[in-house]
């Protein structure tokens, strides 16, 4: 039997574990869990930190079954690699091995009024003020904010950071700590990637920055180790999988850059999970943006290697409007029900929804917007909204792109896309048309998880799948080339940039804080 490498894929929807030949990168079998999101107050995204746990240790034991029932033993799995939602952050207590909070999930809005408070501080009330350091505006998506939260007002925390006991993490850490003992000698770690999303990191020195946490008054004692996205962390301690090493970590859209086998400088690739993120790779050098996207560790495949960085369009919401529009307004039964919808319609007939729930994130970095769906008529059905809920997913998209060209001055001229959300054969016809390029989609979309796994059996110590370009396996796609005249597309696209304008400086912290909207 040729060794399998599997991988942890910890999203903000759900969790899965898969398993991969090492040597052909096919998918032999896995598991998924959902995760419940809870919104404890309007703008607060919370999930357990328990339940992420207990999702992952079902994910592993259901595939380990099914890998039995398929007459493979599970032996034959020669490491594991993690890959989480990022900049989710957790604090818990390193002598009980309990979280002492809900995990704040990346999403979350409660931080709103310290971003104003921090931005209007900084020099020119300039929001990129820390960017020369860490790559990111001061943003509510950070995870430097969100602990800030939660050491201001959970007492628990406050008391474990005095007594030693508080260990702070992002998913990934949480993850790898339990997995390698918790309380019982767990390893507190987290790799380049991960780390260069909390704002606390120095992207250059690729070092946690004294400055940037005395900045945040975060403790350094509480941070974990950082280390590169591919090595021997420590083993697993218990279940089917006991004594295989976990050797492979990468924050989501890290992981999916490296699984489409971006490894070029100038390689991209969008996903569209429950946000959108669309990566480029920049080579050894960060790079800047003049135009509203982030610069990131994409990152760094073993500890002697050098690190790689990428530019990031992050665009908050993608999948997530499919969720809203299914449990919040129940407009739709089931995530593939919007694509029967959105058809039936064939087109949104002058109705634009901009999905601004989170604030907007790229390129305009604007916390204060909130969602708006605009020009109404009573024509206007289900089917129209369910179409113009995808048609955002594809405008936020080109968004992003057009701002990825101006940074880079070399435009793309095809986008490699993954993520849950590209099997809606509609939404990606769509991509195409607003983007007015072919959209090259793997026939195996799981790239998230088969990055992390590349990452782990390609670790020294583990060796069992080779990163060199040559040896890298052939992966089969489709194409979806634009069908639509780019006038058209070009006028779409200016009406959804008015309904943009429409959406922001709705939600300022003093309205948060005096308005009648809000029961606090």
């Amino acid at each position: 039997m040729e060794p399998l490498v599997a991988a942890i894929d910890q999203g903000t929807s759900s969790t899965r574990f898969l398993v991969f030949n090492a040597k052909t990168a096919e998918l032999i079998c896995h598991h998924q869990v959902e995760i419940n999101q809870s919104f404890p107050k309007e703008g607060w995204v919370e999930e357990d930190p328990r339940e992420i746990m207990q999702s992952v240790y079902e994910c592993m034991e259901r595939t380990c079954e099914k890998l039995c029932q398929l007459n493979i033993n599970v032996s034959n799995i020669k490491a594991v690699g993690v890959t989480n939602q990022r900049e989710t952050t957790l604090v818990w207590d390193k002598e009980t091995g309990e979280p002492l909070y809900n995990a704040i999930v990346w999403l979350d809005l409660r931080t709103q009024s310290t971003v104003e408070r921090l931005i209007n501080k900084a020099p020119g009330q300039n929001k990129n003020h820390l960017k020369h350091k860490t790559g990111l505006p001061i943003s509510t998506y950070f995870s430097a904010l969100k602990l800030r939260w939660l050491l201001d007002n959970v007492a628990e925390i406050q008391d474990a950071v005095l007594d030693g006991r508080a260990m702070f993490g992002t998913v990934d850490s949480w993850i790898i700590w339990c997995l390698t003992g918790g309380r019982n000698g767990g390893v507190h770690c987290t790799d380049v990637s991960n780390a260069s999303r909390t704002m606390l990191f120095n992207i250059h020195s690729m070092n946690w920055d004294p400055e940037l946490c005395r900045y945040f008054d975060v403790p350094m004692e509480i941070l974990p180790k950082v280390r590169s996205s591919s090595e021997i962390y420590g083993c697993m301690k218990s279940g089917s999988l006991a004594g295989v090493p976990i050797s492979g970590c990468l924050g989501d859209q890290s992981a999916a850059l490296v699984g489409q086998m971006c490894f070029k400088e100038g390689q991209a690739k969008n996903t569209y999970g429950t946000g959108c993120f669309l990566l480029r790779n920049t080579g050894t050098k960060p790079v800047m943006s003049e135009h509203g996207l982030l610069t990131t560790v994409a990152y760094q495949m073993g500890k002697d290697e050098p690190a790689c960085y990428a530019l990031e369009g992050s665009v908050a919401i993608a999948g997530e409007v499919v969720r809203w529009l299914k449990d919040n307004m129940g407009i739709v039964q089931s995530s593939s029900e919007i694509e029967k919808l959105a058809a039936a319609a064939g087109s949104s007939y002058g109705c634009y929804f901009v999905p601004a729930f989170s604030g907007l994130y790229a390129p305009y970095w604007e916390p204060s917007a909130r969602g708006i769906i605009c020009g109404l008529t009573q024509f206007t059905n289900r089917n129209h909204l369910a179409f113009a809920a995808l048609e955002a997913v594809c405008f936020q998209t080109r968004e992003i792109l057009d701002a990825m060209n101006q940074d880079s001055g070399v435009p793309l001229t095809q986008l490699q896309v993954d993520g849950g959300m590209t099997s809606n054969r509609l939404l990606m016809q769509l991509q195409a048309d607003i983007l007015c390029m072919p959209v090259v989609r793997p026939t195996m979309s799981e790239t998230t998880a088969l990055g992390a796994a590349m990452a782990a059996g390609a670790a020294e110590g583990v060796q069992v799948w080779t990163l060199s370009p040559d040896q890298l396996p052939n992966v089969t796609s489709e194409k979806y080339e634009p069908q639509i005249h780019s006038d058209e597309s070009e006028f779409r696209f200016g009406r959804w940039k008015k309904a943009v304008q429409k959406a922001m400086n709705w939600e300022t912290a003093e309205s948060c804080c005096n308005g009648n909207d809000h029961k606090q």
